[in-house]
């Protein structure tokens, strides 16, 4: 049970502004000998949730844009929500990918409604775990 907590600590990290990769984790418990099937379903549900955290402090920030110490500048806050107005909500399906966390963070600031927000993302972050523990597989075979 330690290995599978360290796994949701290591999966909700890397979904939080902290620079962290969970995959080394998951890849390591894969190689000795974890199912898959309950790797992909604890480290998802960890990603979710520190995602659930980033579109949190999103959510938060937004209320601040108009002060000094905001870390983006209003252009960069026009240019940010222009580009996630222009592609939608369906830009949260790829918040596996590097910089992901920004798109789940400017989705808090621009609130997208959560029920929205949770399916699009639980698919994202699910399907990028089924696939490393696919290639895992095939590597280890």
């Amino acid at each position: 049970m330690i290995a599978l907590a360290g796994l949701f600590a290591a999966a909700f990290l890397a979904a939080t502004p902290v620079p962290f990769q969970s995959e080394v984790v998951f890849l390591a418990l894969l190689a000795s000998g974890w199912g898959a099937v309950g790797l992909v379903v604890v480290a998802s549900v960890g990603n979710v949730l520190g995602s659930c955290v980033t579109y949190a402090l999103g959510r938060a920030l937004a209320g601040f844009q108009d002060h000094r110490w905001f870390p983006l500048t209003p252009a960069q806050m026009d240019r940010a929500s222009g580009w996630f107005r222009r592609w939608g909500v369906w830009v949260l399906l790829l918040s596996w990918a590097p910089g992901g966390d920004l798109a789940v963070g400017m989705a808090g600031v621009l609130r997208v409604p959560v029920w929205q927000f949770l399916i699009l993302v639980t698919i994202a972050k699910t399907a990028r775990f089924c696939v490393v523990a696919c290639a895992g597989a095939a590597v280890m075979a």
